[in-house]
């Protein structure tokens, strides 16, 4: 071989050894790193997850302007989150958190990460893995958590896997343990006289608004695909319901897999609908919850529209029947 060409292949094998040796960056998360309010770097869709990013995601949601599940990372539904959130409070900036979101966040001075003990009731159970198939579904008593760090991950507006890095080491079956959750005590939002709801497909939000215009809350959604559109136009809320059983009909589902049968499904947070349907005038249509927070802003869905059961439930608590429902593209 000659020297000149012997040369640029021992640099690129010297090159690949030395990316072979890079770690990928950890990130690291603490309470006292999210507590404190000192630290407000610019956060934009190059931020690398980490504290700061968590202490926003959870001051976001209690400001009601919802990322959906709390990840520590500035992923889409963040962005969305902080869009609203300076649009609502005339903020320039976007979907970047600027020294402004900041000093506007930090109204709420409540520390973000607190100490939780896990008691009797969290361990209690019981914890059931969730069937795929349909008919197997049916024939469980309830669609309840599969796991405790599923149910303290809803509880808590956080993904399982963060909410156990937060926490290393530590098992969360113990009674009396002590942890460390997102404090997301949301200040409560009452029903107000000319409220109505707006849902923007373009945007994938659901928002609560008043009767002058202004956005009290705001949820990530998942809303339609190709094969059930979102069904544009004006629409008015019948009603709520609460734990709801779902019943399966195949016929409804493109989806749906050959020789399915027509199944009532039991209630439950792991229930197709979630906790909670609002019901819409359109027949078939509402806004509910979701087994899987992790998927919202990010799949499709049968045409209904799908929030977090956390968020769907503050909606719900929010609604009147004959209450206006704007679906918009």
């Amino acid at each position: 071989m000659h020297r000149a060409t012997a040369l640029p292949l021992l640099l690129l094998a010297l090159a690949a050894t030395a990316q072979a040796r890079v770690k990928p960056v950890v990130p690291v998360y603490t309470a006292a790193a999210a507590n404190d309010a000192t630290k407000k770097p610019a956060l934009t869709a190059k931020s690398r997850p980490g504290s700061s990013v968590l202490r926003a995601q959870i001051l976001l949601d209690r400001a009601h302007c919802s990322p959906g599940e709390i990840d520590g990372r500035y992923g889409g539904n963040t962005r969305l989150a902080v869009a609203e959130f300076n649009l609502s409070r005339k903020i320039k900036g976007g979907s970047n958190v600027t020294a402004a979101t900041w000093a506007a966040l930090d109204n709420d001075t409540a520390p973000v990460l607190v100490n939780y003990t896990i008691t009797a009731a969290d361990v209690a159970g019981p914890f059931v893995p969730i069937p795929t198939e349909m008919e197997d579904k049916g024939k469980l008593p309830a669609l309840g958590y599969q796991s405790i760090g599923e149910e303290l991950g809803e509880r808590f507006h956080i993904s399982p896997g963060l909410l156990q890095t937060l926490n290393p080491g530590i098992a969360f079956d113990k009674v009396g343990t002590v942890i460390q959750v997102p404090n997301v005590t949301r200040p409560p939002l009452p029903k107000t006289a000319g409220m109505s709801i707006r849902v923007s497909k373009r945007r994938a939000t659901v928002e609560a608004i008043d009767a002058k215009g202004a956005v009290l809350a705001s949820y990530p959604a998942t809303m339609g695909s190709v094969h059930d559109p979102l069904p544009i136009g004006k629409w008015k809320i019948n009603g709520v319901e609460w734990n709801p059983t779902f019943h399966y009909n195949p016929d409804l589902f493109w989806d749906a897999e050959p020789g399915d049968k027509k199944t009532k499904l039991p209630a439950g947070p792991n229930n197709p609908v979630g906790v909670v349907w609002i019901d819409l005038s359109k027949p078939h249509y509402g806004i509910h919850g979701t087994p899987e927070p992790s998927t919202i802003g990010k799949t499709t869905s049968h045409g209904c529209i799908r929030l977090t059961n956390w968020d769907a439930s503050e909606l719900a608590g929010m609604v009147t029947p004959g209450m206006p429902a704007v679906l918009e593209k």
